[in-house]
């Protein structure tokens, strides 16, 4: 078959971690367990913020918004591979491909701009607290997700974009468990100079800008927090950046070890296999974090349970 555009008919194949029969089981009982527990416990955190008026403040708005992007990022591609194992099919249209590029850019744009701002908020909250509820005021917060969204969709648009002008030849397999951006660059047959310009340099502004912005936002607070006098105001301080900090440094570490290892093995396989740390692994592990560090979050979870229930109505006459 001559080398051509085949977008119009071809489907790809996407090869997953394993095609021997006997592990499909094995993978698909581990993703669904992990897609499952990713799901139920980024609704629990949405509906403890929703429900319980304690929680009703920026820092809780912007946690429930993580965790509704979240559930959508690990939904753009767990879903699939478990309906390629469950039908012993591994192919997937152009058009389905395109789409789950989209999404998973999208959703995975959204991720780093949310914890950016998230840190903004926590930088706002220990460096300016008597101006807190002034500069973080309901419409500011409403702006900055819809300019996280509209960032995230301009950016997705464009890699989607440059990726209906490639061609494609015979050559259709991805060594991957979903469409990756990157693996598609390189099943092209045409020129991707223009791609991998507009894939580095939107790595660079919207991966590395955020992380700068986080980064100044954490060396602002660690010096306000060094400036208070007592042990425990530096602790209680603290507390309030520990499961951001801990999830932002869960999140870029497992991006960062992908490329890195991707880039040292030139293995694809290796690199499916590192890409669950952050695609379904990280998402799965917020909840828990914020939960399990987080008094305000065990207190509601509690209460939307109804562990607390006898107390619900004293609190609210």
């Amino acid at each position: 078959m001559e080398p051509g555009n085949l977008t119009g008919v071809s489907e790809f194949l996407l090869l997953g971690f394993s095609e021997r029969p006997e592990q499909q089981p094995l993978i698909f009982g581990l993703f669904l367990s992990m897609y499952m527990i990713t799901v139920f416990g980024n609704l629990i955190i949405i509906l403890a913020v929703s429900s319980d008026s304690h929680l009703h403040t920026p820092m809780y708005f912007f946690l429930a918004k993580l965790s509704f992007v979240d559930i959508c990022f690990t939904t753009t591609t767990v879903p699939k591979m478990l309906m390629n194992i469950q039908t012993q099919r591994k192919l997937i249209t152009y058009k389905s491909c395109l789409s789950q590029i989209y999404f998973f850019i999208l959703f995975a744009g959204l991720d780093v701009l949310l914890l950016t701002v998230m840190a903004y908020d926590r930088f706002v909250a220990i460096c300016h607290p008597l101006h807190y509820t002034v500069i973080m005021n309901p419409r500011r917060c409403g702006l900055l997700i819809l300019g996280s969204w509209i960032i995230s969709v301009l950016h997705s648009l464009l890699e989607s974009l440059m990726v209906l002008r490639m061609s494609f030849c015979t050559v259709l397999e991805i060594p991957h468990f979903f469409c990756e951006l990157n693996q598609m660059i390189q099943l092209a047959c045409s020129d991707t100079f223009l791609n991998n310009m507009v894939m580095y340099f939107a790595a660079m502004f919207l991966a590395g800008g955020p992380f700068i912005g986080i980064l100044y936002s954490y060396s602002k607070i660690v010096s306000s927090i060094c400036g208070i006098s007592s042990v425990q105001g530096k602790y209680k301080a603290f507390s309030t950046c520990v499961s951001h900090l801990s999830v932002v440094s869960l999140f870029y570490c497992t991006s960062l070890g992908v490329y890195l290892s991707s880039a040292a093995t030139q293995s694809s396989h290796s690199s499916a296999v590192a890409s669950v740390m952050y695609t379904v692994v990280t998402p799965m592990l917020n909840p828990f974090i914020y939960s399990l560090r987080n008094k305000d979050i065990k207190e509601a979870l509690m209460r939307v349970s109804g562990i607390a229930g006898v107390k619900g109505p004293i609190v609210q006459g």
